[in-house]
């Protein structure tokens, strides 16, 4: 609900505390949003007909939809109806001011079995296609994932026109493994217990016509219309094509990012990518088969790793034929890297303001820091652990930014122990925690000399992709980037034997996560933490604890 206008008039006459009157002036303008989730293991929702336990929320797979304006205030009050802890974090979502509630194990303690707990966060000068799933204990291989979406204020122009309607696809791989299961045998030295999954879900369902699944996702749609279908991939494993039978796709969005229009037969969404398309609906009335197909793996239209829904024409009265639209050779890297390399920023666009994207630009910053990030597979202390730059982040009790605040770090981690460059040193565990420069730009570049695809995630961020590579990265490597339009998302993909690069600006104040997006990788230990810091106390520039903070360790 709104916030009363008249008693924010009030609150500000008579308070004097300059970071209360900007934080409710903000809130004036805003909406209030309240959930309330009751998080539960449910046999009932499972998407498949085996006898397997999904993480539902409210007894639903997936979760409820987070539906919200930029500016917005979401409160999120959590019952952990679990017999583990948990936490969940708002992935893309970017926390200005507030790593208080990302919702990782670095940042916050978790919900404890049979408790509550209330985020409060404000998607601030940010629109577009979002997703939500828990963090911890590799909950994410059995669910608890829904989708966000942060639409645009009414005075803000959107650079395509409005569709008939909108419609979440949260795609992604899936196995039939009780997720607790899986996690005891990669603890221990079975890493490859989680190495192929089973399915491919659309929305929680498993593929049409499969005997196995319960049901299958269907969209009906216009004859004549225009759809947006925001598209997550909400898997672990596997990054993904996806097409719709005999209809284009025009890319417009990803990630809260306007891209340059460009139409597609096929779009390959990576783990934790999110795009927005546009489809017109501009055949005849028949149904038409939705097919997203695993990349580097030798799928055909009978495999069980292919995700299958359907667009349904209202007045159709002929269900799906022919054979599944074909994609691109799963194994033609190639193609996917000039597809990745062609989806770049509208300059032109305004996003949650209505400046364009294009004032903002990478053409001629001063880099304060280069971060080079090798992930690996390693062996440490007898067990198959991931590591970046051969340190495999070990999980402690005191959340970091608990640490940071009530200690400044001492005695939890060391700042800056963790090397800035890819090494050849023995792999070890460690709570990897870097400095980085506040308002200051930073070049990461992310390694893969892996024959497997990888992702990036960093919270609390947008990174500028400004290229890809085959091979090493060298200094020489930056003659090749995109510095003109290099399109802002927050998670990007690494091929395999390659690199990725990547510019971040750190304006936001916090203690921040960077990891793998590959579950398991991130899981065992693929990540590290990024502290940007400001010693000004002043709370515009980050904000205090919140009052229900949860401590711990």
């Amino acid at each position: 609900m709104r916030i009363n206008g008249y008693y924010c008039r009030v609150f500000m006459l008579f308070t004097y505390t300059t970071f209360l009157v900007l934080e409710f002036v903000t809130r004036c303008s805003a909406i209030e949003v309240y959930h309330e989730w009751h998080v539960s293991l449910d046999t009932n929702v499972s998407p498949l007909n085996v006898n397997q336990s999904v993480i539902a929320i409210n007894e639903m797979f997936p979760g409820p939809l987070i539906n919200v304006t930029t500016n917005d205030v979401v409160h999120v009050n959590v019952f952990n109806n679990l017999d583990e802890p948990l936490l969940f974090t708002w992935h893309g979502i970017q926390q200005r001011l507030n790593s208080w509630q990302d919702g990782v194990s670095g940042t916050n303690c978790p919900i404890l079995p049979h408790h509550n707990w209330t985020y409060v966060f404000q998607t601030k000068d940010q629109i577009g296609t979002f997703f939500y799933y828990p963090s911890i204990q590799f909950q994410k291989a059995a669910g608890g994932f829904g989708a966000i979406r942060v639409n645009n204020r009414d005075v803000i122009a959107v650079p395509f026109p409005k569709p008939e309607a909108e419609f979440d696809l949260l795609i992604g791989d899936w196995s039939t493994e009780d997720y607790k299961i899986s996690k005891s045998m990669m603890r221990n030295k079975d890493v490859n217990s989680y190495a192929v999954p089973k399915f491919i879900l659309m929305n929680g369902k498993g593929p049409y016509g499969n005997n196995l699944s319960k049901s299958f996702e269907s969209f009906t749609v216009t004859r004549g219309k225009s759809y947006r279908f925001r598209i997550s991939n909400v898997g672990n494993a596997l990054s993904l094509n996806l097409r719709i039978q005999n209809h284009e796709m025009l890319l417009v969005e990803t990630e809260g990012s306007y891209t340059n229009q460009i139409l597609l037969d096929s779009l390959d969404v990576h783990i934790g990518q999110s795009y927005s398309v546009i489809v017109k609906t501009n055949q005849s009335e028949a149904d038409y088969y939705i097919v997203a197909s695993p990349k580097l793996t030798n799928t055909n239209d009978s495999s069980d790793l292919l995700g299958i829904g359907v667009l349904h024409y209202s007045n159709s009265t002929r269900g799906v034929t022919g054979p599944l639209p074909t994609g691109p050779d799963p194994f033609d890297v190639e193609f996917s890297r000039n597809q990745a390399r062609s989806i770049r920023w509208n300059l032109t666009a305004g996003a949650a303001r209505p400046n364009p994207q294009g004032s903002f630009n990478v053409s001629n910053v001063t880099l304060s820091h280069t971060f080079i990030l090798l992930g690996s597979l390693e062996e440490i202390s007898g067990l198959p652990l991931y590591a970046v730059n051969n340190v495999s982040y070990y999980t402690i009790g005191t959340p970091l930014k608990l640490a940071d605040h009530f200690v400044n770090g001492s005695g939890v981690y060391q700042l800056d122990a963790f090397p800035h460059d890819s090494v050849n040193a023995n792999a070890s565990y460690g709570i990897s925690v870097v400095s980085g420069k506040h308002k200051g730009w930073a070049e990461f570049v992310f390694k893969n000399k892996m024959n497997v695809m990888d992702t990036w995630h960093l919270d609390g961020f947008g990174f500028f992709l400004v290229g890809f590579g085959d091979g090493d990265w060298t200094p020489a490597s930056r003659d090749t980037y995109n510095l003109v339009d290099p399109v802002v998302r927050s998670t990007v993909q690494v091929y395999p034997g390659g690199w990725t690069a990547v510019y971040a600006f750190l304006d936001n104040p916090g203690m921040w996560n960077l990891r793998s997006q590959v579950l398991k990788r991130w899981y065992l230990g693929q990540e590290l933490y990024i502290r940007v810091f400001d010693a000004d106390p002043d709370p515009a520039k980050e904000r205090p604890p919140p009052e229900n903070l949860l401590l711990c360790g």
